[in-house]
């Protein structure tokens, strides 16, 4: 369904480094190196997606000043992936006004327009540092959308596209949908004619799986574990921990529920859907499980995952390659496993060196 953009049809998150850290000039400079892209080329991936945090570049004590030993940490990781023949997605994970775990007080992008002056300004400098590059690096306006209807984001995507535009015409530029980049959010997207305009969705489904007993989200206490595929487990006991709600957020689960590839594709349904009804080109910015899931569950389900992402058309990067709880690597800095690097490589790429 729809052609897969081929340099960006299999990749990796870099999480952790720029975006959702301290920041410290010691974590920077040590967290990732060549070396690590070079193992990432070497799994049989051809991307990486890099998430950053707008402080990076731009202080909130100095707005539209922007920090050139921010721009030299992105300047590195797209040397060592052109290096390595690798592309890169950069995401603005964390925004003015924007951070999408955070409440509606902080988030004010959406409504505030200085706010959303400094967004755009952003984006402009991005794309006036970047109009070089070629089809090797593509810009991720924003990461997992809080505006549940899509019309505060429509507009303020609108405007950022517009001045990467008269900075860089050709630049690929992927708009993620609603409700924190669910599937079923893209139908809240405008439209653009702009073929190089391309639309983003994360997968995390069932959401019981992937986040098991995450301690940052509702299912933290839980004290419940699930298999991968299998019938659902422990619903009673999570009822009680959620005081007689329902325990889940998106999908639809009751006491015969099978999570399975079957069950993933269903609730992929939605994004293959909107591919077949507008033609649009769809990337599948994060998608993962925990590592607090048993490792051959986690294997089990990146393989479906992965799998139906490759035979609906779908570039995709998984969440990720180092630590933030879903890591591809070990404690000790080696690959949990070649069977979960497998994984999530594309089929056909001529496998993976560890």
């Amino acid at each position: 369904m729809g052609i897969v953009l081929e340099r960006y049809r299999a990749g990796i998150n870099v999480g952790g480094w720029i975006s959702q850290s301290s920041l410290a000039p010691e974590h920077v400079a040590g967290f990732v190196g060549r070396a690590d892209v070079e193992r990432i080329a070497s799994w049989g991936l051809d991307h990486v997606r890099l998430p950053f945090d707008y402080p990076v570049l731009e202080s909130d004590a100095r707005p539209f000043e922007y920090a050139e030993e921010g721009f030299a940490a992105i300047d590195r990781m797209l040397g060592w992936c052109k290096a390595s023949n690798l592309s890169l997605v950069l995401d603005m994970h964390r925004a003015p006004g924007y951070a999408f775990g955070a409440g509606a007080e902080e988030n004010v992008l959406f409504s505030d327009e200085g706010a959303q002056r400094r967004f755009v300004s952003l984006w402009r400098e991005i794309a006036r540092r970047y109009r070089g590059e070629g089809d090797g690096l593509a810009f991720e306006l924003l990461n997992e959308i809080v505006d549940a209807r899509g019309e505060g984001w429509n507009r303020v995507a609108r405007m950022a596209i517009e001045a990467i535009r008269g900075e860089d015409p050709s630049r690929h530029v992927l708009l993620g949908g609603a409700g924190y980049n669910s599937a079923a959010g893209l139908e809240a997207l405008e439209l653009w004619a702009d073929e190089r305009v391309l639309y983003n969705f994360h997968f995390y489904e069932p959401f019981l799986f992937t986040h098991q007993m995450a301690p940052w989200t509702p299912l933290g206490g839980s004290g419940v574990s699930q298999r991968y595929p299998g019938r659902i487990e422990g619903l009673e006991r999570l009822k009680a921990h959620f005081g007689g709600r329902r325990p889940e957020t998106r999908e639809p689960i009751g006491p015969e529920t099978v999570f399975d590839r079957a069950y993933l594709a269903a609730m992929m349904a939605p994004a293959a859907e909107f591919a077949r009804r507008t033609g649009r080109q769809l990337y599948c910015g994060e998608y993962g499980a925990i590592d607090l899931a048993d490792l051959e569950s986690r294997i089990r389900w990146l393989s479906d995952a992965s799998s139906l992402l490759e035979e609906l058309g779908i570039g995709r990067a998984c969440w990720t390659y180092k630590g933030m709880s879903f890591s591809a690597l070990g404690g000790g800095g080696e690959p949990v496993s070649r069977e979960m690097i497998g994984a999530i490589a594309a089929p056909g790429r001529g496998g993976t060196r560890l």
